[in-house]
């Protein structure tokens, strides 16, 4: 009998640890933005109809709004104020660039707050590393 009950504490465990590793995004694929078409949108002034957030330490893309970083609640507390009177069909696009997308504790809970808040075309730019190797090196457009 003991048998069978380590047997069950432990596939129970197992399982539990499987379901952990294979976490779930809150973002879609189909939802990250790559970075040559943010670049391309601001270098030919095609950004009226975006909105694009700072959700890490800095705003340094060209006519980014800097929200702060996103795993303070003060933070959210600003995205939500910011973000309260916007039309829930704006495109908008979120970016830290912090460290890489699996390390990184900012772009998660705004994420999740534009989905929370109803927003149907939020999109997250796709900087998988950072934001010095996915667009400063890159020489991709930057507030100054």
């Amino acid at each position: 009998m003991r048998y069978f009950i380590f047997l069950f504490v432990a596939m129970l465990t197992f399982s539990n640890w499987a379901s952990a590793q294979q976490k779930q995004e809150p973002w879609a694929k189909s939802q990250l933005m790559e970075t040559a078409t943010l670049a391309s949108r601001i270098t030919n002034n095609k950004t009226k109809d975006l909105l694009i957030l700072s959700v890490g330490p800095d705003a340094i893309i060209k006519g980014s709004v800097d929200i702060g970083p996103a795993n303070n609640q003060e933070n959210i507390k600003k995205l939500n104020s910011y973000l309260k009177n916007v039309s829930k069909d704006k495109k908008i696009v979120i970016y830290c660039g912090c460290c890489p997308f699996d390390k990184c504790p900012n772009i998660r809970p705004a994420f999740n707050t534009l989905k929370e808040m109803g927003f149907k075309n939020a999109k997250l730019l796709n900087l998988p590393k950072n934001i010095k190797a996915d667009w400063l090196d890159k020489d991709y457009p930057t507030n100054d």
